[in-house]
């Protein structure tokens, strides 16, 4: 399966941001356990992230996003990317 990258930034403060954030963990565990390999993390500087994880297509990794509690919840702008690896 190919890798795809969320880049997000975060649009909201960071109390409304941060009720979010154990229902965006549990996801990620989620989808660790369905196989996605997901991982995710912030910036060291205030204001976004990223979420790594495989997917079968485009089209997957954009339904897998949609269901991201930080997106549902109208926390973060992103890009959503297929990222090529050229070495392992």
């Amino acid at each position: 399966m190919p890798w795809f990258v969320k880049i997000e930034e975060g649009i909201v403060d960071k109390a409304v941001f941060d009720r979010h954030v154990a229902a965006h963990k549990a996801f990620v565990k989620e989808l660790i356990d369905r196989g996605h390999e997901a991982r995710t993390g912030y910036w060291a500087h205030y204001g976004g992230g990223m979420l790594l994880f495989k997917a079968a297509s485009m089209d997957q990794a954009k339904a897998i996003v949609a269901e991201d509690p930080l997106v549902q919840n109208g926390c973060v702008d992103y890009r959503l990317y297929e990222w090529r690896v050229v070495v392992e």
